[in-house]
């Protein structure tokens, strides 16, 4: 296959033809303002516990630091565009709000699986080397996606397109081969603020900065201790990710519906019972979450985030889920139990409190001392 431009369409055209809605090219050294960005993320802590974000971020901040050699960089998005308003489940209290993203399965596997079929015909019809990355490598994806003209990043932070809005998984190749980039796809956003407004937690505190401390995707998934106290009431029946600040964005109405069978939601995870789910063991949780990404949080944190939930219900009919979880295994899990009781039935929390005064795990001690003194 004869020269650059026509190898570039022709790669395009295969990726389609692979499930890919959108493709473009960038240069390793597109974006050098990413590192300065990365770089007061970190410095201000809004990265909460993900410690590898700054172990890995002199890698992170180019291309070019991760690998040499890359010449160009190739990136794909695939459209998961959901079938139903994704908050309309926050109105159903007693009902558990998962992440679109998470409700099939997971992207990690498909979208890597499919990038290095694409990758293997780049090579085996125009030479080089290839490296593929899924959102799991230290690459800054949503830049890139941005300087290859796949969207831009919104206030927000995420990547928003003008074909399929907020709803587009990225994904990765970097070649050695000298490709022809595309243009950047200009800011879209003007001065509209849904996204920053609907936010439960204030997580933004400026527009275009993230303060992942406070964003619910980030405490239901990546936090592993305790949610901070005063952010729990804030969750609603959020349970693993937030979409508030996707679903909101204007340039959804452009959004189709995914076509890739494989990310479509799972029926049983569309409304799930909060009941239901409290009631899991770790094989349960398991089988339950099989090929999903859900199932890398594991059972303990996705008890706690159930358990926030049922304290945020108003239904005092889930008093007994809560009640029962107190004793638990899990010092985390007995945590939440002890902060939903209190939100549905002090009374029945006073009397379980009798009898574990013994409660030997520190921080499940001070839930009880704050929710008996309240």
């Amino acid at each position: 296959m004869n020269g650059p431009v026509k190898i570039k369409a022709a790669l395009i055209e295969h990726a389609r033809s692979r499930g890919f809605d959108v493709a473009g090219v960038t240069k390793p050294d597109a974006v050098p303002e990413a590192k300065a960005r990365l770089e007061r993320f970190l410095a201000d802590g809004a990265h909460g516990t993900m410690a590898w974000m700054a172990s890995t971020a002199k890698w992170r901040s180019s291309p070019g630091a991760l690998w040499p050699e890359v010449r160009s960089v190739i990136m794909l998005g695939m459209n998961y565009g959901p079938d139903e308003d994704p908050l309309a489940i926050l109105q159903a209290r007693s009902r558990a709000a998962i992440s679109v993203y998470a409700k099939g399965e997971d992207y990690h596997e498909l979208i890597k699986s499919r990038l290095k079929d694409v990758a293997r015909w780049l090579i085996q019809n125009a030479g080089g080397d290839v490296k593929v990355f899924v959102d799991t490598a230290a690459v800054m994806e949503k830049p890139l996606a941005a300087s290859a003209g796949l969207g831009w990043q919104g206030k927000h932070t995420n990547l928003v397109s003008r074909q399929y809005g907020s709803w587009l998984f990225l994904g990765a190749i970097f070649t050695t081969l000298d490709l022809p980039a595309d243009e950047a796809e200009p800011d879209s956003c003007g001065s509209c603020r849904a996204c920053l407004d609907i936010c439960p937690t204030a997580a933004f505190p400026e527009p275009y900065r993230l303060d992942a401390r406070r964003c619910i995707s980030y405490l239901t998934i990546e936090h592993k201790g305790p949610i901070p106290r005063e952010l729990r009431s804030l969750m609603g029946n959020r349970i693993y990710g937030c979409d508030d600040c996707l679903a909101v964005c204007p340039w959804n109405k452009f959004a189709a519906q995914g076509r890739e069978a494989k990310l479509a939601a799972r029926a049983i995870l569309r409304a799930p019972k909060l009941a239901e789910l409290a009631r899991l063991d770790d094989a349960q949780f398991r089988a339950l979450f099989a090929k999903t990404s859900i199932k890398r949080t594991g059972r303990d944190r996705f008890v706690r985030n159930v358990l926030i939930a049922i304290g945020n219900s108003g239904n005092v009919t889930l008093s007994s889920e809560a009640e029962r979880l107190l004793d638990d295994a899990s010092p985390l899990v007995r945590g939440a139990a002890v902060w939903a009781l209190a939100r549905l039935n002090q009374v029945r929390l006073r009397k379980a409190a009798d009898k574990r005064a013994a409660e030997q795990d520190a921080t499940v001690r001070e839930e009880w001392s704050a929710e008996l003194k309240s």
